[in-house]
């Protein structure tokens, strides 16, 4: 349940703002960590964090890591979400085939 470990990663509001901050493109933990309120060591854990949920990348740059959104893990959980569109969408074609009435309706 690889987009389980994404959610919970991602239920942290500081790794979810490390991780809005790379949707502009790769960045190194320093860039990242600026006008951050945890320290630089700690957007580190963070990090490590997302690349452990297969939501972040990183590649090396002389001595320092660039990160970067990964496609890859980023699909599945994407892939699982939309499950839940597509469902509800056809939920909501079969009822309108039917009459209208669903069940969980207080008419």
């Amino acid at each position: 349940m690889v987009y389980g470990k994404a959610l919970d990663c991602l239920s942290d509001p500081t790794r979810r703002r490390v991780f809005e901050r790379l949707r502009s493109g790769p960045k190194s933990v320093g860039v990242l960590a600026r006008g951050m309120p945890v320290s630089r060591p700690a957007v580190s854990q963070h990090l490590r964090a997302l690349k452990d949920a297969g939501l972040v990348g990183d590649k090396a740059d002389g001595t320092r890591r660039i990160y970067y959104i990964d496609p890859h893990g980023l699909g599945g959980l994407r892939r699982w979400l939309d499950s839940f569109w597509d469902e509800a969408l056809m939920a909501f074609k079969d009822g309108l085939e039917s009459g209208g009435a669903s069940e969980g309706t207080d008419a």
